[in-house]
């Protein structure tokens, strides 16, 4: 095992309210079942609905930040991750950071004041869910924080970039800099699709292209391959969209794009270097909440890389670790065992 490399992360930090509803539930607000979705005027009023009407957890989450906590989880090494995104100076904002803390993450966050800390609702109906994000403090962040000495600092010391798609509303500017640091210090930048309508909505889908030729990993399931095949205008089963996007244009041409693509219970799909693998996902009995199960995915994935270890370890750690939060209600995994690599 070579070195460990140190992985820097940006997202939208939420607090989630989680709670089992059923799909009246979901109807009443216009929701679909395993979507994730912006927050309109008509869903605000979902988080007192939840929290006067049903039982609801309260987790640190956000995509990315669930991401960066299951690495920092499973690399076990003090400083190895650190993750910054917007939060608001309130008692949210407050519980976010005592979270982190406590998962052992680095969070610089860019803290301001008048706008609360964005929240996320999370409906689980059976073992699916449906996401609301109001992102309010999470779509305040700026390239002016991303250019800081402090930030600076940590993505100079950092080897891996992983930022997920949802970023793209709000600050693509920070998503450049950082692809464009990675590229000029040959460093490795992934993203993740996150969500279909990232590739529906025009200024999304042209901030995604903008950004492409530099994404050396690119993280999606499989709803989200099929609508980002259907924006590149690439036909065909799901590994052969991934195939294709792995060979699109790349600025870095030396180190060829891997596309993973996560299918639930079905197998992932891995493609790079003109080939496709899959690799069988284990079963896992007593599923309690798929939610943030993509994202544990890709820390456990991103962990076995800043070891310097194989494709075929990080496939096989991301599944343990996915398998360990959909065990679980939200993307919670601290009384759980680490993925343990082969020697």
């Amino acid at each position: 095992m070579s070195a460990l490399k140190k992985l820097f992360c940006i997202g939208n930090p939420l607090l989630d309210v989680s709670a089992e509803v059923d799909q009246a539930f979901l109807d009443k607000y216009g929701v679909k079942l395993n979507n994730a979705i912006l927050a309109e005027d008509q869903h605000l009023p979902v988080f007192e609905d939840l929290v006067a009407n049903h039982k609801v957890q309260f987790i640190a989450g956000g995509a990315t930040q669930n991401t960066a906590r299951v690495a920092q989880w499973q690399i076990n090494v003090p400083g190895a991750v650190t993750y910054t995104g917007c939060i608001g100076k309130d008692k949210f904002g407050e519980k976010l950071k005592e979270a982190a803390k406590a998962d052992g993450l680095n969070t610089p966050y860019y803290e301001i004041e008048g706008t609360e800390t964005g929240k996320c609702a999370v409906l689980v109906v059976g073992a699916e869910r449906s996401l609301i994000a109001h992102l309010s403090a999470a779509e305040k962040y700026k390239i002016e924080w991303t250019q800081t000495p402090e930030i600076q600092g940590y993505i100079a010391a950092a080897e891996f970039y992983y930022i997920a798609g949802f970023v793209l509303t709000h600050s693509p500017d920070s998503i450049m800099h950082v692809a464009k640091h990675a590229h000029d210090h040959n460093k490795v930048f992934c993203m993740n699709t996150s969500a279909p309508f990232l590739f529906q909505v025009p200024p999304f889908l042209a901030a995604f292209k903008d950004a492409w030729e530099y994404i050396d990993i690119l993280f999606g399931n499989e709803s989200e391959a099929a609508v980002m095949g259907e924006a590149f205008g690439i036909k065909g089963s799901v590994s052969d969209i991934a195939l294709a996007v792995s060979q699109m244009p790349k600025k870095n041409a030396s180190r060829p794009r891997i596309v993973v693509i996560t299918q639930g219970a079905d197998d992932t799909i891995v493609a790079t270097a003109g080939s496709v693998r899959t690799f069988p996902v284990p079963k896992v009995d007593n599923i309690v909440d798929t939610n943030g199960a993509g994202d544990a995915f890709c820390g456990g994935f991103l962990a076995m890389l800043m070891e310097g270890r194989s494709l075929e370890e990080a496939v096989k750690a991301g599944n343990h670790t996915a398998g360990i939060v959909i065990r679980r209600s939200g993307c919670q995994f601290a009384d759980a065992a680490r993925y343990v690599p082969s020697a």
